[in-house]
């Protein structure tokens, strides 16, 4: 892990403003960061030149030496489309709270933190390698049923401090399932040749979280906040399609362009203070029955 993070933390040096930095310049900031993260220091030139290597085949990141002039990217696969930052900031979410790390006494972590994150090495192996896996699966809705899949691995996603599987299922169809309930994972003895038309960023662009329902229309949908609680959606918008039609001293309103699946409705009832569903009729109606129903259960 902290070999990982000492790749990110190159890259993320490596693309500031700065087009190129100095071995000694790039060496002190790696060791300080490192540092400051709990693992050990006495990074040296040899072991940057080690990594940039291993940079070069784990994330399609080629950085070359200038003589004179010090470390630069010179190229980049695109395509990963991989946000070093917020890869950075996952890492160090991970395993800041360890007890064994510095900054342990300086984070509260969340109580009921999800399972799972530690088979997350293993996926990404199966991902970049194009290994079929197999695991067991826990179905929460059907009694906690486990039953056992073999699929293709395609991409992780986090939604919401959850990670999750996006693969293709034996009948070559696409799924997700969440890293907290998967067990017994392994990977095969198969490969499979990766389906390079499957674009991440189509999938779940008009979806709230996680589940990505084609079968549901893409409807406007029209909300109305108060000014405290447009506040918080201005700063943390619902969707990325998400429109300001009124932003007043006595109203906030939002547009969005979306499927509304259950994922969206709970989002939405998680502001129900001063949530009024403008349109679509269909969504107003749900959320009332959805108070109704909450209300003979609490008379």
């Amino acid at each position: 892990m902290g070999r990982l993070i000492r790749y990110i933390l190159i890259i993320n040096r490596l693309s500031g403003l700065q087009k190129y930095v100095p071995s000694d310049d790039l060496i002190y900031y790696v060791n300080n960061q490192i540092a400051i993260r709990g693992y050990d220091v006495g990074l040296t030139l040899r072991t940057i030149q080690r990594d940039i290597k291993e940079i070069e085949e784990m994330f399609g990141v080629v950085i070359k030496n200038r003589r004179g002039y010090g470390y630069y990217i010179s190229e980049s696969d695109e395509d990963r489309d991989i946000r070093y930052k917020d890869l950075l900031m996952n890492f160090d979410l991970l395993t800041s709270i360890s007890d064994d790390r510095q900054s342990a006494g300086y984070i509260i972590p969340e109580h009921h933190r999800p399972k799972g994150s530690d088979q997350i090495p293993t996926l990404i192996t199966a991902i970049k390698e194009s290994w079929v896996i197999g695991f067991s699966y826990t179905l929460v809705r059907k009694d906690n049923k486990k039953i056992f899949k073999t699929v293709k691995p395609y991409f992780l996603k986090e939604s919401l401090g959850l990670w999750y599987l996006v693969c293709l299922d034996e009948k070559n169809e696409l799924r997700t399932f969440g890293i907290d309930r998967i067990s017994n994972l392994e990977l095969t003895d198969s490969k499979f040749k990766r389906d390079e038309s499957i674009e991440t960023k189509n999938l779940f662009m008009h979806s709230y979280g996680i589940w990505d329902d084609p079968s549901k229309p893409i409807e406007e949908v029209e909300l109305s906040y108060s000014p405290l609680d447009g506040s918080f959606l201005k700063t943390t918008p619902l969707h990325s399609s998400q429109e300001v039609l009124v932003d007043s001293e006595s109203e906030f309103r939002i547009r969005l362009q979306i499927r509304i699946t259950n994922d969206f409705i709970m989002a939405l009832l998680s502001r129900s203070k001063s949530l009024k569903v403008i349109k679509p009729e269909s969504l107003k109606h749900e959320i009332r029955k959805i108070y109704e129903k909450a209300l003979e259960r609490n008379q």
